[in-house]
């Protein structure tokens, strides 16, 4: 997914990792103390939430294997989710950032919770964003149809209000033709590179590890999520200790983007 714009000026990092037989591509914006942010599965967009965070924090924001638009093949350099998650640790250490606080949106929310539980005390303070990565029988998430889905489908999973702003934004085509393929394309290519490690089912035992999980943490939740329900929300409440809920109102799968100023005071709060 495209970059979004904003008045931080962003720059790129490439972190060799994995016995320098990878790549990571991480873009670095704002000031402050360091923050990780993992994007969702379609990829990594700068939206105004995150550009909030960058006036008081520096955002490092790693694109996900593959998602690179100049290094799509680097995804076949991953075998195994527990592979990737070893790869982010070192880049943590790469980057040379110290207790950083640690967000993840979705599928990146998936990441950051497997994260905190595997290296606890990496991370000063965690935000978990409608994570996936557990399951319930009688609260199906539906991520092979949000695989396999067009884009007037994901719409309509992603947001409670299809017609808001963000959602107009982010599923408006460009208007030159070449470029909107090639939009298209690579959020196919990267909910791909993603969905290795999400499908069918993103469920890779971290129900049996969040326990470890130390740092205090934050679970952000659109009351209206037709994508992950917001029973989920208290799945991972009950199983990380130092944890607390806020459910975002009139929001759905994305509440930072769809109510991005009630999302940004519960952060901020937290934060705080």
């Amino acid at each position: 997914m495209a970059q979004g714009a904003g008045a931080t000026s962003v720059s790129e990092k490439i972190v060799k990792v994995w016995d320098d037989n990878l790549e990571i591509r991480v873009k670095v914006g704002g000031s402050g103390a360091p923050l990780l942010y993992l994007h969702p599965a379609a990829g990594l967009y700068w939206d105004p939430f995150i550009e909030q965070l960058s006036e008081h924090y520096t955002v490092y924001a790693p694109e996900h294997p593959g998602t690179s638009a100049d290094d799509p093949d680097a995804i076949h350099k991953v075998d195994s989710f527990w592979e990737l998650l070893l790869m982010y640790e070192e880049l943590v250490r790469k980057l040379g950032l110290e207790r950083p606080v640690l967000m993840g949106q979705s599928y990146g929310g998936m990441m950051a919770a497997d994260l905190a539980a595997n290296f606890p005390g990496m991370f000063s303070k965690v935000i978990l964003t409608a994570p996936i990565g557990l399951w319930r029988d009688d609260a199906p998430i539906p991520l092979v149809e949000l695989a396999s889905s067009m884009p007037d489908k994901l719409v309509t999973m992603l947001f409670h209000d299809p017609n808001c702003p963000a959602a107009v934004a982010m599923f408006t085509p460009p208007d030159d033709p070449e470029i909107a393929i090639k939009a298209a394309a690579g959020m196919v290519w990267a909910i791909g590179c993603t969905g290795k490690f999400f499908w069918p089912i993103a469920d890779h035992g971290l129900s049996r590890r969040l326990f470890r999980a130390s740092a205090p943490t934050l679970i952000v939740w659109g009351r209206h999520d037709s994508l992950v329900p917001v029973v989920y929300a208290e799945e991972f409440a009950k199983r990380i200790a130092d944890s607390r809920v806020a459910i975002i109102e009139n929001a759905g799968h994305i509440p930072q983007m769809e109510q991005t100023e009630a999302t940004y005071a519960a952060v901020s709060e937290f934060l705080a």
